[in-house]
């Protein structure tokens, strides 16, 4: 995996007008998922949407403990084949 590269897609979840970015975290292993996760957040515009996709069996408490820590909104999580996905719209203010 190349830091910084992500595809980019259209979500249902998110408004129709909104692209959600998608990170593949997947074989990162803890704090990893949440540290680089943030990293990326920063970087992008208030309310932007950001798929994150993880294997990392403890991902389904840091994501979420995350999201409420920085203020940002964890709007779905899927459980997948072999781990998660996440879906989380950046703060306004962070």
């Amino acid at each position: 995996m190349v830091e910084g590269l992500g595809r980019l897609m259209v979500d249902a979840a998110a408004p129709s007008s909104d692209i959600a970015e998608t990170y593949d975290l997947r074989g990162l292993n803890c704090p990893l998922p949440v540290l680089k996760a943030r990293r990326r957040l920063l970087d992008m515009a208030p309310g932007a949407f950001l798929w994150v996709e993880t294997t990392d069996p403890l991902a389904v408490i840091d994501i979420p403990h995350f999201c409420r820590e920085a203020g940002h909104e964890l709007v779905r999580t899927d459980a997948v084949q072999g781990g998660h996905r996440f879906l989380i719209k950046k703060a306004n203010d962070a």
